[in-house]
C-alpha cells in the first residue's frame, strides 16, 4: 500500500498535467475547422462532358474522442487526490517536544498549517522590541512595564556676572567685564520605563518556536507514513456527465 506522502508527491504534478491537457482540447475545439469533412464527385450530364476529379477532406478531430481523452486526464487526478482526501482523513500524529506531548491526535493538513503558523510567529518574536542593556531594568509592580533605577542630574540656570576692572573716574567710565554663570538651581530624579522585553526572554521564546517547529515537522513526517487506500470515484462521477443515458 502506497503511503501518504507518496500520494501527496504524486497529486500536485497530475492537477497541473490535468489542467495543461483540458486547456489543450479546449484550444482545438475552438478550431471548427477540424471537426468538419467533405466528399465530392462529380459527375457530367452525358458522357462527354468534362471529367472533374473528386474532392475529400476528413475529420480530424471528434468530440467523442476528446471526451476519452479527458475521461482519462480526470479519471488519473480525481481518484488521486480522493485518495489523498479520504487518507487525510485518518492521518494524525502526536507533537512531542522533549519528551512531552503538546497536542494530541493531529490531522496531518492541521500540521502543515501549524508549520506555516510557526514560520510567521518567529518573524513576530524576532521583531520584539527588547530592553536597552546599557541600563538596569527591573519590573514595575503590576503594570508589566520595566523601570529603572532614579538618577539624579542637576538642573543649572545661567546668572550674569561681572567684575570691575577698573573704577570710574572722572575722565573715563568704569570698565566693567560681564559673563554668564551657570548656577545650580535643582535636582532632577528620572526613571526611565518600557514596554519592551529583556533579550534572553525573546530568544528563549525564539528557542522554543525553532523546537515546536522541529516537533511540528517529524509530526507531519509521521502522520504523511501512514499508509492509505487507492480511492476510485472518478468512474461514477465522469460517467453522470459522459455517459449516454
Amino acid at each position: 500500500m502506497p503511503k501518504l506522502h507518496q500520494i501527496i508527491a504524486l497529486a500536485d504534478g497530475k492537477k497541473a498535467r490535468a489542467v495543461s491537457g483540458l486547456t489543450e482540447l479546449h484550444k482545438l475545439h475552438q478550431k471548427t475547422d477540424l471537426l468538419n469533412g467533405i466528399a465530392r464527385t462529380y459527375r457530367p450530364i452525358n458522357d462527354e462532358g468534362e471529367k472533374l476529379p473528386s474532392e475529400a477532406k476528413l475529420v480530424q478531430l471528434r468530440i467523442s474522442e476528446s471526451i476519452e481523452r479527458a475521461r482519462a486526464i480526470l479519471t488519473d487526478v480525481i481518484d488521486i487526490v480522493a485518495t489523498q482526501d479520504v487518507a487525510n482523513t485518518t492521518a494524525f500524529a502526536d507533537v512531542i517536544v522533549d519528551g512531552k506531548t503538546i497536542i494530541r491526535h493531529v490531522p496531518a493538513t492541521h500540521l502543515l498549517f501549524l508549520e506555516k503558523q510557526l514560520t510567521d510567529l518567529h518573524t513576530f518574536v524576532a521583531k520584539f522590541p527588547v530592553l536597552d542593556p546599557a541600563e538596569k531594568w527591573s519590573k514595575n509592580g503590576d503594570s508589566g512595564d520595566y523601570a529603572t533605577q532614579a538618577s539624579e542630574s542637576i538642573r543649572t540656570k545661567k546668572v550674569p556676572r561681572n567684575n570691575v576692572k577698573y573704577d570710574a573716574t572722572d575722565k573715563h567710565p568704569a570698565q566693567v567685564e560681564t559673563w554668564m554663570e551657570d548656577v545650580p538651581v535643582g535636582y532632577w530624579s528620572t526613571i526611565k520605563y518600557s514596554g519592551g522585553i529583556p533579550d534572553a526572554d525573546r530568544r528563549a521564546m525564539l528557542a522554543r518556536i525553532v523546537k515546536l517547529q522541529e516537533a511540528v515537522r517529524t509530526a507531519r513526517g509521521e502522520a504523511n507514513s501512514t499508509e492509505v487506500e487507492n480511492v476510485s470515484v472518478a468512474k461514477d462521477f465522469l460517467g453522470y456527465v459522459f455517459d449516454t443515458p
